[in-house]
């Protein structure tokens, strides 16, 4: 099969994934560019008139790129399980003048209509989605456009229902991934099934061309799961410490602490199933968390935001995939084509 990505030239099969909230810059995708590869905007918890902005930057470089979008999967949160975890959680607050006690439940779709106005008034290479699959006329419109259409899935099942709605490639996520889960179920956390077996059913269940994502940070497993059937590979964690990248300084630390051992996977940050760096959040609210997102993300921004500030890793989403001990501080074009040296 073609791919519709060939005809974007891109001859590095390892492209940087989106990485919303701040790690993922138009300086690195840029430099994926330059690496022959692709790389992704994080359209995220951002405006469309911020992700405008990006967009216009990366477009002064004539190369080609992706944006990523959350589409929107609303998973209410219980009024009584909120306020029963914004009262647990009070203390981790209380030493940046925060209270999240009387905190009130904020549900939004993340600026989804004027985002895909955006994409459709000037359209980009790519648009990839994730957390939802999007009406199969929003897709096509986007197609008509010109624009290659990437739909992010953790199964089989979702692969169908991406491929029913019209999209040309599939990202597929194993568990081993940073950050949110792209479930289209968050009230599960998705099983841990290993990323060439993940592609082998995909493969089975739908026809479509497969980029394989989660956990990837190293040359060999590049090579491993293109051999498994992906036609690309999409890597995150393995970026957050490149000089190109937006991640906090707290959380580069974290990354390259040798003390920090283990990933979990949890809500305790957003009521979303996400891997991060465990910490002391982790440790103590994991089992905790009701779901609900975007509730709990917009419950603990404020407290979040303030840690970073103060250079305190205990109080942040230490987003991390299984790889993290491969991230590196050094520029992002050099990462991405020693992952491709197996090849």
């Amino acid at each position: 099969m073609t791919s519709p990505l060939n005809a974007l030239a891109v001859d590095n099969p390892v492209l940087a994934a989106p990485m919303a909230g701040g790690p993922s810059t138009p300086a690195l995708v840029v430099a994926a560019a330059r690496a022959n590869g692709l790389g992704f905007l994080a359209g995220g918890y951002k405006t469309a008139d911020a992700l405008a902005e990006q967009i216009a930057e990366v477009r002064r470089h004539d190369i080609a790129f992706g944006v990523n979008l959350f589409a929107p999967n609303p998973l209410p949160v219980d009024p009584e399980a909120f306020r029963r975890y914004a009262a647990a959680i009070a203390p981790e607050v209380r030493a940046y003048e925060l209270d999240v006690r009387t905190a009130g439940i904020v549900e939004d779709d993340d600026h989804w209509s004027d985002k895909i106005d955006l994409l459709l008034s000037v359209p980009v290479p790519v648009v990839s989605f994730t957390f939802a699959v999007p009406d199969a006329a929003v897709i096509a419109a986007l197609r008509a456009a010109g624009t290659v259409v990437v739909q992010t899935v953790t199964s089989a099942a979702e692969a169908r229902l991406a491929a029913d709605a019209g999209a040309d490639v599939l990202a597929v996520q194993a568990s081993a991934a940073g950050g949110h889960s792209s479930t289209l179920t968050p009230e599960h956390v998705p099983a841990s099934v290993p990323l060439t077996e993940l592609l082998g059913r995909i493969r089975a269940a739908v026809s479509l061309p497969l980029v394989a994502a989660g956990g990837l940070a190293t040359p060999a497993g590049v090579a491993e799961a293109l051999h498994a059937g992906a036609e690309a590979v999409m890597v995150g964690t393995v970026l957050l410490r490149a000089d190109e990248a937006g991640t906090s300084l707290p959380h580069q630390a974290a990354l390259a602490d040798p003390k920090r051992r283990r990933t979990v996977v949890t809500r305790a940050f957003t009521g979303r199933p996400a891997r991060a760096l465990a910490n002391r959040f982790t440790d103590h609210y994991s089992d905790l968390a009701p779901c609900g997102y975007p509730a709990l993300h917009h419950l603990t921004r404020p407290m979040r935001q303030a840690a970073t500030a103060a250079g305190d890793p205990e109080r942040i989403n230490l987003w991390a995939g299984t790889g993290y001990r491969q991230a590196t501080a050094e520029p992002a074009a050099q990462i991405l084509r020693r992952l491709a040296s197996h090849v």
